[in-house]
């Protein structure tokens, strides 16, 4: 309504400006640049009225959506505070229960740590009280010695050197404080002589020296370690056993046979060496 009136002013204006020879003409022109303009401006009334529903509608649209949104991101907020709260009492309760499960396990080892030294010391008593045992058992089984004794020096006499080896090594074991013991050893380091083990014999040879020195076998063993040490290349060691020997027992017979073999050495029985004299051409 305000356009048309509008128009209505302008176009009387524009009628009392004009000649009274041309109103009608320019008055139709007028008239029908009015119309179109109205038209023009009832067009884009129209379009800006269905631009403006459109947008209100776009509008209307975006804000419903963004309280939707705005309604979702609250409503996630607030599940995630509630499960943030649940969580941090669930974790609370969790954490509590591996604490309690912590102090139960090292109680439990504590108790195992017990419990594995019980078992070793009951293991400990049962390995000895098995030694004991078998011990018993075994001079249980050993004969008298007299007759383990007989038997060894019969064998030994026999050339049964491994069956000898053993009976006078179990002598020696169960009644290694009798006399006979010395004269055990002595026929042990024998047969480790025979047999080249000159080591095994000479230490044989120092049991009966060292603790049977008042035995029947005592000149004989440091005879006979004397010969061990020749044999193995100890020369000087071997010859002062030889020396030893002819000093403790002089009239003894294993005196003699150490003068003999001090003799084919070419070494003074006295400690003086003696120069062989060249054979005569």
């Amino acid at each position: 309504m305000k356009t048309s009136r509008l128009t209505g002013v302008v176009l009387l204006l524009c009628l009392a400006s004009l000649p009274a020879w041309g109103v009608s003409k320019e008055i139709v022109q007028l008239q029908t640049q009015v119309q179109a303009l109205q038209d023009q401006m009832a067009r884009m009334q129209q379009t800006f009225d269905e631009r403006m529903g459109v947008m209100q509608h776009l509008i209307e649209q975006s804000t419903d959506n963004v309280n939707k949104v705005a309604a979702t991101i609250n409503g996630l907020q607030e599940n995630i505070q509630k499960q943030q709260s649940e969580s941090g009492a669930h974790v609370d309760q969790v954490s509590g229960q591996i604490q309690a499960l912590n102090d139960t396990l090292d109680e439990l080892k504590a108790r195992l740590a017990k419990v594995s030294q019980q078992l070793e010391a009951m293991q400990s008593q049962q390995q000895s009280l098995a030694a004991q045992q078998a011990q018993q058992q075994a001079q249980a089984n050993v004969p008298p010695p007299d007759v383990l004794y007989n038997n060894a020096l019969r064998d030994y006499n026999a050339g049964k050197n491994d069956l000898a080896t053993q009976e006078f090594s179990d002598y020696v074991k169960n009644y290694g404080t009798t006399d006979l013991a010395g004269n055990s050893y002595f026929y042990l380091a024998e047969i480790m002589f025979r047999q080249g083990n000159y080591q095994e014999a000479v230490k044989n040879y120092d049991q009966v020296i060292q603790n049977f020195p008042s035995g029947n076998k005592a000149a004989a063993a440091q005879l006979k370690k004397g010969f061990a040490l020749i044999e193995l290349g100890q020369k000087d060691d071997g010859v002062s056993e030889l020396r030893h020997v002819i000093q403790r027992y002089p009239r003894s017979n294993e005196a003699t046979q150490a003068r003999d073999r001090l003799r084919k050495l070419g070494v003074s029985a006295t400690g003086t060496t003696a120069r062989r004299q060249p054979a005569a051409q």
